[in-house]
């Protein structure tokens, strides 16, 4: 063969019209063997289509190949020479590993899809409710009252003197708020006139509300001792702590439109803990130990500031959790801070806050260690904690004096009415203890007096 194929090229190429246009072709068929091809062209014909030929053979012999290796790639065939037979395999096992992760993360998508749509369908409820209550009071005529305020020649007789909206406040709708502190006389006529005292005695619980749903289990309620307008001196603010890390917050008109849990103000909350004073809300900023006083009738942040050495996201809280590591609160004496640090070793800390700048002013570290305690209170410069959360006859069981700088212990009998008060906190604009106790918002009353000496 091999001498018929040289006498054949020998042949053309001594032709001088075929000289430099003579090809020769080598390769192997589909079946893997090798075979020489030589071309000339044509003496006579000026064109011939081809079909088959050399070329289009060797096409056919790499698409075959190509399909032998995408079958193997694919799990199939894994005789393809030169190639391993694991490879395959291994391909295939990278391609589950994607698909198993892109079908978590479509569940996780759907089931944060669910949840938006629950808490959409949830907040379309109570704006229904909202809208309803804004009607019954639209149509309310007014109560029939004695003007706060002198008639005025130029004031049109179409104009009301009452309002229901949250947002305007004045002398008309003026409501004085009953007097939080008891006026029982102390034991040995040791009563305290000026304001401030040592905590006596705190009164049983009265439950103002129950809340809606499961993000009502813990939360914060609360009211500005220094209120700036447009939010009047009654309203109060509820802030539902569970299942989001977005935390909603809501204002009420008064004590009766939170009972009836109409709110007339909401909004977002990013936040672990707050409180309210002088038309700012200060809260801890969350998984941080950073404070950020929030100015609410401009809905800006006015300051930001971090806790010096601050335990943060569940290293110092109290012994019932909920990230309550940084505690805010206010009393006579301003804003202040109880919180621990590496330090102090869990110890409790209280720090006096500047309420423009946030900055700490003076600091006491006591002995009673935070996660012993289910909550803390200040009033009138003194910290006092309670000692079970989930017990319904506890007791205040310490205090501790920031004017001596000195701490002792108390057995003042105090009552978690529904077994577990998650908030307790003093509030100055009704001089009583503020709680949130298994979806209850109640508040105690309290007796402020003199000790006698032992």
């Amino acid at each position: 063969m091999f001498a018929l194929l040289s006498f054949c090229l020998c042949g053309l190429l001594m032709r001088g019209e075929a000289q430099d246009r003579a090809t020769l072709w080598r390769g192997n068929d589909r079946g893997g063997r090798c075979h020489y091809t030589f071309t000339v062209p044509s003496p006579v014909e000026s064109s011939c289509p081809q079909i088959g030929g050399p070329e289009v053979e060797g096409l056919k012999a790499r698409l075959n190949l190509l399909e032998v290796l995408v079958s193997q790639l694919s799990g199939g065939d894994s005789r393809l020479p030169g190639v391993q037979q694991g490879s395959g395999a291994r391909v295939q096992s990278e391609l589950q590993e994607a698909l198993n992760r892109a079908v978590g993360e479509r569940n996780l998508l759907q089931r944060e899809k669910e949840r938006l749509e629950r808490e959409l369908n949830g907040l379309q409820l109570r704006m229904e409710e909202m809208r309803r209550e804004t009607e019954r009071l639209r149509n309310k005529p007014c109560p029939q009252q004695t003007p706060m305020v002198p008639p005025s020649p130029t004031l049109s007789p179409q104009v009301s003197l009452c309002s229901d909206s949250a947002w305007q406040y004045g002398a008309p709708g003026f409501q004085e708020l009953k007097a939080a502190v008891t006026e029982v006389p102390a034991p040995g006529g040791n009563e305290d006139n000026t304001g401030c005292g040592e905590l006596l005695s705190v009164g049983e619980p009265v439950t103002h509300r129950k809340a809606d749903n499961i993000e009502g289990k813990y939360g914060i309620w609360m009211q500005d001792p220094e209120a700036v307008s447009p939010y009047g001196p009654n309203m109060l603010w509820r802030i539902d702590a569970i299942g989001a890390e977005v935390k909603q917050m809501f204002g009420y008109e008064d004590l009766e439109q939170l009972s009836k849990g109409f709110p007339s103000k909401a909004g977002l909350l990013e936040s672990t803990g707050a409180t309210m004073y002088r038309g700012s809300l200060y809260y801890q900023r969350r998984n941080s130990r950073t404070l950020i006083r929030y100015h609410l009738s401009s809905e800006s942040v006015a300051a930001r500031r971090e806790l010096p050495h601050a335990g943060f996201h569940g290293q110092f809280p109290y012994s019932w959790g909920g990230y309550t590591d940084i505690d805010l609160s206010v009393d006579e004496n301003g804003l202040w801070a109880v919180y621990s640090t590496n330090k102090a070793k869990g110890a409790i800390v209280i720090s006096q806050l500047d309420p423009e700048s946030l900055a700490v002013k003076k600091s006491w570290e006591t002995n009673i260690r935070k996660n012993s305690v289910a909550n803390s209170f200040i009033i009138c410069g003194k910290l006092y904690t309670v000692a079970s959360y989930a017990s319904r006859e506890t007791t205040i069981n310490y205090m501790y004096d920031t004017e001596t700088s000195q701490g002792k212990n108390l057995a003042i009998p105090f009552k978690n009415k529904y077994g577990y008060n998650s908030m307790i906190d003093y509030s100055l604009a009704q001089r009583k203890l503020f709680g949130w106790d298994n979806f209850h918002i109640v508040s105690y009353d309290v007796r402020l007096g003199r000790q006698q000496a032992n």
